[in-house]
């Protein structure tokens, strides 16, 4: 589809700033990546082999039955005895010398007997961000070819953590800052559009809601219903929309008198389509210039409340998490440092990014 021509030369400008231009790319692989963290990082193979049947763990649950054991358990792959069983195409003795066997099979024959050889395909990282590493030690371990960023307290593969955390963070930045900037948005147009009695009895209701002490509110409800995604999700979009909402209404009661807007009511042009088609373009640059605070800031406080445990669940991937167990573990640099270098760079890439959507929006920028 054919962009208009000043969507045209909007995106014209974005791309000459090199910064944000790159920094979009950078970002767009990284999360693209990430929004495949199954692929990159599982303790479950991506294909598995046996005897001629092709298996998908990744996708599916198989117990140990078709690999033939006898337990009806779902496979863990990371056993010596499952992984001689799909090796060997089942052999029983298996189960009385496993790594022995398992040596043989991988040579296609036991015993001086051909087998059918099975074998698996791993991730790259061949942990989940729960998966306990067997690795010998006192954690937090440091980093090694195995672990390539060590493992946090509780022996958890830290580069497993940060590859499903980014997913996490971002996905939640991006449905908290969407929803309640056009809830912002909304409120903040309806408001300077209308402004009188309207605007005032908004103005009182944001005063009271801005107020409220968010942090109490979360605990307090996570203390009653537990301490999930979407009800964190939900709780922070509540105390979020209010974000926006000065400068939409600040731009929209600059706008109502202006002479383009009264064409448009002497022409009988509805009030949705001049608050939402003719004066909001208007006020995008301004509503823009606030994005990038407002996307830092749901990031940090998703942050903050994991580090401080009213955040999401213990078992979910979380970064702020990871800060929590950098702190508690001076002796493991690697944790700060990887937690550090990972907020570091997203933050950046967002803020560079939503530099030059700004910029891009501004009639009156211009880039040689």
């Amino acid at each position: 589809m054919a962009l208009s021509p000043l969507n045209a030369r909007r995106w014209s400008n974005f791309k000459k700033n090199k910064r944000a231009y790159w920094s979009l790319w950078i970002f767009s692989v990284l999360f693209v990546l990430s929004l495949g963290a199954e692929f990159l990082a599982n303790d479950k193979p991506l294909l598995v082999q046996y005897r001629g049947a092709y298996y998908t763990p990744v996708f599916n649950f198989y117990a140990e039955t078709e690999f033939g054991s006898d337990f009806e358990t779902e496979a863990d792959y990371k056993e010596i005895e499952v992984e001689c069983l799909i090796v060997s195409g089942g052999l029983e003795d298996c189960f009385d010398d496993p790594e022995g066997v398992a040596k043989d099979a991988a040579d296609g024959e036991v015993n001086g007997e051909p087998i059918e050889k099975g074998w698996m395909i791993w991730p790259l990282v061949p942990y989940s961000f729960n998966t306990e590493v067997d690795r010998p030690g006192a954690a937090p371990l440091p980093p090694n070819s195995q672990n390539w960023l060590g493992t946090d307290g509780t022996k958890r593969d830290v580069t497993a953590r940060i590859i499903h955390g980014f997913r996490l963070s971002i996905l939640f930045t991006l449905i908290v800052t969407g929803v309640a900037t056009v809830i912002g948005v909304i409120a903040g147009a309806i408001q300077g559009f209308f402004g009188g009695l309207t605007d005032l009895i908004f103005q009182r209701v944001i005063e009271i809601w801005s107020g409220i002490p968010s942090l109490y509110v979360i605990i307090l409800m996570f203390a009653i219903m537990g301490r999930s995604f979407w009800l964190l999700v939900f709780l922070l979009i509540l105390f979020s929309w209010t974000g926006l909402v000065g400068v939409v209404r600040a731009e929209f009661l600059r706008a109502r008198n202006l002479e383009y807007v009264r064409a448009a009511r002497a022409l009988g042009v509805s009030n949705t389509t001049i608050m939402f088609r003719h004066m909001l373009p208007n006020a995008m640059v301004a509503t823009l210039t606030m994005l990038p605070f407002i996307i830092t800031g749901t990031i940090s406080t998703l942050a903050v409340l994991d580090f401080l445990g009213f955040g999401l669940p213990s078992s979910a991937p979380s970064l702020g998490e990871l800060t929590l167990q950098a702190k508690q573990n001076l002796q493991a640099p690697w944790l700060a440092f990887t937690a550090f270098s990972v907020f570091a760079v997203m933050l950046s890439l967002l803020i560079f990014i939503f530099e030059g959507i700004r910029d891009a929006f501004d009639p009156r920028k211009t880039f040689s």
